[in-house]
C-alpha cells in the first residue's frame, strides 16, 4: 500500500528509508464505502487525504440546493478542505467517495510535527499546495472563458478514464453545464459536429 505514497513522494523530494517510514507511521489507512462522506460542509477537516484506490469529489452546495463539483480525487491525488484544514475553523466542502476508496489519511497535528522532523517535507507540501492553488485558478478562469465544449475536453485530458468512473451527472456539475446538455454535447462529437 505504501509504494504508490512513496512515488507520489519520489517526484518532488527525496526521503531516505528511515525518513520514509517516519512518514509512513503517522498515516492511518482507512477505507469508505461508495457515496459516504468523508468531510461535511459545517465540519473542520481534521486530515489530508492521499488516493491510494478509488474515486473522491469535493464540492459544495449553493445557496439554491444545488451541488457544485470543484473536483475529482482520483488514485495517487491528495485532496482536503485546504482552508479548514489549515485554519482548523469549519469548511463549506463536502468530500465524498464515489467508488469503495482506501486512502492514507494525514493530520493536521502529524503533518505539523513531520514538517519540523523531516524538513524536505515542508517543500514537498508546499508544491502540492502551490499546485492546488494554480489549478484552481485556471478551473476559475476556464469557467469563466472557455466554452462548454473546451471545458469538456479540458475534463477529458485532465481525467482521461473520467467517463467510465464518473457519473454523468457529476460531470456536468464540474462543467457547470446540466447533464441533458452534456448528452447533447457529446452526441454532437460522435456525429462529426
Amino acid at each position: 500500500m505504501y509504494e504508490r505514497i512513496k512515488a507520489n513522494l519520489n517526484r518532488h523530494i527525496k526521503l531516505d528509508d528511515e525518513e520514509f517510514d517516519v512518514f509512513r507511521k503517522k498515516l492511518v489507512a482507512e477505507t469508505y464505502k461508495k457515496d459516504s462522506h468523508l468531510i461535511q460542509s459545517g465540519q473542520i477537516c481534521k486530515y489530508t487525504y492521499f488516493v491510494h484506490s478509488g474515486l473522491l469529489r469535493l464540492y459544495d452546495i449553493n445557496e439554491k440546493g444545488l451541488e457544485k463539483n470543484t473536483l475529482f480525487a482520483v488514485e495517487e491525488w491528495w485532496v482536503s478542505d485546504l482552508y479548514s484544514f489549515h485554519s482548523q475553523k469549519p469548511g463549506n466542502y463536502f468530500l465524498q467517495a464515489l467508488d469503495d476508496t482506501e486512502v492514507l489519511q494525514l493530520s493536521k497535528h502529524a503533518m505539523e510535527n513531520l514538517l519540523l522532523e523531516i524538513p524536505k517535507l515542508e517543500r514537498f507540501f508546499r508544491i502540492l499546495h502551490i499546485n492546488a492553488f494554480i489549478a484552481q485558478q485556471e478551473r476559475v478562469m476556464h469557467m469563466i472563458s472557455k466554452t462548454a465544449e473546451e471545458r469538456y475536453r479540458d475534463f477529458i485530458r485532465k481525467y482521461p478514464d473520467a467517463e467510465l468512473r464518473i457519473p454523468q451527472k457529476q460531470i456536468a456539475s464540474y462543467l457547470g453545464i446540466t447533464p441533458e446538455f452534456l448528452s447533447r454535447m457529446k452526441a454532437g462529437f460522435k456525429h462529426g459536429a
